[in-house]
Formats: C-alpha cells, structure tokens, sequence
C-alpha cells in the first residue's frame, strides 16, 4: 500500500512537470538574397544533370584514387579531427549528466545500530503482619482485641542490550519540474552536444578540402619544377650559343649576359620549386598524421580535374542550412532559447520530493518480517523572496545571449552565401580563362619558334628570341596557375557547399545520442 502511495506521488510529480516557459524557438529568417547571384560571372548549370556537394560522399567527389588514399589516411590520422571526436564525446557524456535529473536518483542503504544502558528492576513481598484494635461496646459485654503486620520490598539491579537493524530504499530532494527549468537545462546541453557534432562534421569538411587543396599544390609545384627544368636546359642551350657567337665576333658581350641571366633565373625558379615540393610534401604529412609514402603522392597536374565537374550553378539559399558550421550555430541558437526558459523559471517555487520506504526490526532475522515495515515522504517547496536581481540578472544575461546567437548565426549564413557565390564566381569565368591562357601558351611556344629561327638565320635580333623564350616561360607559368585555380576551386565549392558529410537539418528532437 505505501509504495503504490509512492508511486502515486511519483506519478503526479511527472504530471505535474509540463510547463515550459522557454519562448518558442523560430528560426530566423535567412539574411541573405533567395537565391545565388546571376550576371556575367555566374555560368548557367543543367541543374537536372548537376550534383549537390552535401549529398555526394567525398569518396565519389573525388576521382583520383592517390587523392582519396591520402583523405581516407587523413580521416584516421589526423589530430585536429581527432580533437574534435574527443568533444563531441565530452558534449554527449555532460548531456547525459543533465538529463539524469530530469529523474529521481534511488539510493539503496542499510544500518545496523547496537546499545547497552544499564536499568532498575523494582519488586516486594510480605513477610508478615501484625495488627491492633479496639473495640468498645456498651451493654451486656466488653471486647478488645489487638493485631501487627510487617512487610519487606526486594530490589535487583543489572543491564539490557538494544539491536536494532533496517533497511532502505529512497528518494533524496527530488526536484519535481514544474516549471520546466530542468528541462530546459536538458534541451540546451542536448543541442550543445548536436553542435559539437556539427563541428566535427565541418572539421572533417575542411580537412578534405585542405587536403585535397595541399594535393593539388604539390601537384601543381611538381610541374612548376618540370617547367623551370625544361626551361634551364633550353636557357643553357641559348647561352652556350650565343658564347660561342661571341667567340666568332658574331655576337656581343651584351647578348652573352643577357642569355646567362634568363638562364639563372631558370636555375633560381628549379631551387624555389624543389622546396615548395618538400615543404607541399610537409604539409600533407602534417594534415594526414602520418608519413605518406611516395605512391600516393602527385607526379603532376593532370589535364583533366580529379573532381566531379557537373556542380550546381543557380542554387536557393536554403541549400546553405545543410552547411554543418550554419547548423552548428543554430543549435546554439537553441540551446541560448532553451536557457532563457530555464532563467525564467528560477523565479518560481522549487519544489522537491523525498520518500523513502523500508524495514526496521529489533533483530536480524526479523527484519523482513510482517510488521516491520516503515515509510516516510517528505515534499518541500522553496521560494526566493529577496535575491537583490539576481535571477533577473541571470534571464537578461540569457536573453543577451540569444540575442548574440542569433547574430552568429545570420552571420555564418552571410559568410556561407557569399563563399558559395565566390566560388561560383570563379567556376563561371574559369573555363574561358583556361582557353585564353592555353592559346597565349601556343601562340608563345610558336613565337619563340619562329624568332628563334629568324635568329639562327641572321634575320632577327637576339633580343627578339630572348623575349620570345621569356614570354612562352611566364605563358606557361600562368596557364598552370589557371588548371591549378580551376581545380582547387571545384574543392572550393564542394566544401562550400558542406560537402563530404550528409547533414540533417537542426531540429530539437531529431537525434538522441
């Protein structure tokens, strides 16, 4: 009968915890146009045929089997990340902690007390008696008669011991949530745990991306080396002929200098490209948490680009809440609301519960015995009267802080639009930059051709050729930059896009950990 009245009180208590006077959460209205930019920057994309970044594994964004070896490496290795995994453990074990109080915490206990007092035992008994009387009578007689009594009490003296033994189950200081101030609590270290998931998610997007870029780099310096070397051995070639034009009288000490000079340029660009491989080699070591061997690494910048090229152009804005650093800021954002319910609350009466129900017994072996069962429920109600703006200072600092929350999160959707619109900027323009600057390369390589024939044929200058061979060098310089921009830009997109990692949208309710 007493643990259904238990059970009763637990009941009601829950019942009773349905208020919530956090506001009602809306998320803010995106603070940017409806959709990307258009113009003459921004080519026009199938979008039937197009490739969202978000929905696509970076294991299929990527083609190049060396590239995605080193990712994969990195995914396991790299520490940044592995950070990031150790946080989001710490959010979802401090989440666990918070929502334990939304329940009574049951502690089991025993005792066992044991007293010896001494006592006095009282007694009596007669021994005897005598007794006295008279009598006096008028008339024919006369009597007297006479009697005694004695009596003697007996006392004993000695000692009693006292066991008692019990057992308990209870609940202590149970808060019933009446006003929803541990819910609430719960609610915001739940969304700061759904935060540092998406954390983690943007980590590991920025990671891919890094390293895809630093693999390209690498790739790109590894041609910039070829490059310098191809154009050393031909500045060598120039100069030894104009040296031995010199020796003949045919050419002057002026064309001399100024073959060696384009050929140490040619020499000082090999010693700069070597180390930019080493420390492009340094970097992908650093990013991958491990020393990467040398099959995995680029020998050069393929024509062709080892990403997906079929990516959206025109695209809503919306697309940007699937970003995992846009959906991390709205979990805070949430969390920040679901405070300000708790601030409010703490100006309510808290009230608490403790019950416990159990056995007592003078011995042991009676302890679970009928009868010796004892209960206790205890309900108290606590309310601040005085507290000098204490809670009205703690729901203010709770609404400031929704309110700086909320500018994070208009601002991260800002900040994604306009990274996305950079790089669709790039991508519309890039392809037209690669045809030029591939034509500029032809039309130098047969530049230099022709005035170097002319030269040979004591037609043109030597100054002509030089000019020619230094043109066709920066011509080639130029178009690796373009291939390399082109590349690292689909990168660019993908991870401004939140590729790599699918996200769902942040709500309150949609994950439990």
């Amino acid at each position: 009968m007493i643990s259904r009245k238990t059970a009763l009180l637990f009941a009601a208590g829950l019942t009773l915890a349905g208020c919530n006077l956090a506001p009602k959460y809306v998320r803010p209205e995106l603070s940017v146009p409806a959709t990307t930019p258009t113009g003459p920057a921004y080519a026009a994309t199938d979008a039937a045929g197009a490739i969202m970044p978000a929905d696509t594994s970076w294991e299929v964004f990527f083609t190049d089997d060396r590239l995605r070896r080193v990712i994969r490496t990195a995914l396991e290795n790299n520490r940044d990340l592995r950070v990031s995994v150790a946080n989001v453990a710490q959010a979802r074990a401090q989440y666990r902690v918070q929502r334990a109080d939304l329940f009574p915490t049951f502690a089991a206990s025993g005792s066992a007390s044991y007293a010896k007092s001494p006592f006095n035992n009282i007694g009596g008994g007669a021994t005897g008696g005598t007794g006295t009387g008279t009598g006096t009578g008028t008339g024919t007689g006369t009597g007297t008669g006479t009697g005694t009594g004695t009596g003697a009490g007996a006392v004993t003296t000695g000692s009693g011991r006292t066991d008692i033994y019990s057992a308990n189950v209870g609940v202590s200081a149970w808060e019933i949530d009446l006003f929803g101030r541990v819910r609430n609590l719960t609610q915001a270290q739940q969304e700061q745990y759904f935060a540092a998931e998406e954390n983690r998610n943007a980590a590991q997007v920025s990671l891919i991306a890094e390293i895809a870029t630093q693999w390209l780099t690498m790739a790109a310096d590894q041609d910039r080396l070829k490059i310098a070397r191809d154009t050393e051995k031909a500045y060598g070639q120039t100069v030894k002929l104009t040296q031995d034009r010199f020796r003949i009288g045919i050419a002057s000490e002026l064309e001399v200098r100024q073959a060696s000079t384009s050929y140490d340029q040619a020499r000082s660009d090999i010693a700069d490209a070597t180390t930019l491989i080493a420390q492009d080699q340094n970097a992908l070591n650093l990013l991958a948490g491990t020393t990467l061997t040398a099959d995995v690494l680029p020998a050069r910048l393929e024509e062709t680009s080892p990403t997906l090229e079929n990516l959206p152009s025109n695209l809503p804005s919306a697309v940007l809440l699937r970003r995992p650093d846009i959906a991390s800021a709205e979990h805070q954002l949430i969390a920040a609301n679901a405070n300000i319910g708790a601030a409010r609350a703490a100006f309510f009466p808290n009230i608490s519960l403790t019950a416990a129900f159990g056995t007592i017994s003078l011995g042991l072996s009676n302890l679970f015995g009928s009868g010796s069962q004892n209960w206790s429920v205890a309900p108290s109600v606590s309310q601040t009267l005085f507290d000098f703006g204490k809670n009205k200072g703690n729901l203010r600092y709770a609404q400031a802080t929704r309110d700086a929350a909320v500018a994070t999160y208009e601002k991260s959707v800002q900040t994604g639009f306009r990274e996305v619109a950079d790089a669709l900027a790039r991508r519309g323009t890039i392809g037209a930059q690669l045809q030029a600057q591939t034509s500029l390369r032809d039309n130098a390589a047969g530049a230099f051709r022709l005035s170097e024939l002319r030269f040979r044929a004591g037609i043109d200058t030597f100054l002509n050729t030089l000019d020619s061979q230094r043109s066709l060098y920066t011509a080639q310089q130029t178009l690796l930059a373009a291939r390399l921009t082109r590349d690292s830009n689909s990168v660019e997109l993908f991870r401004a896009l939140g590729g790599g990692v699918t996200i769902a949208p942040a709500t309150a309710d949609t994950r439990r950990p």
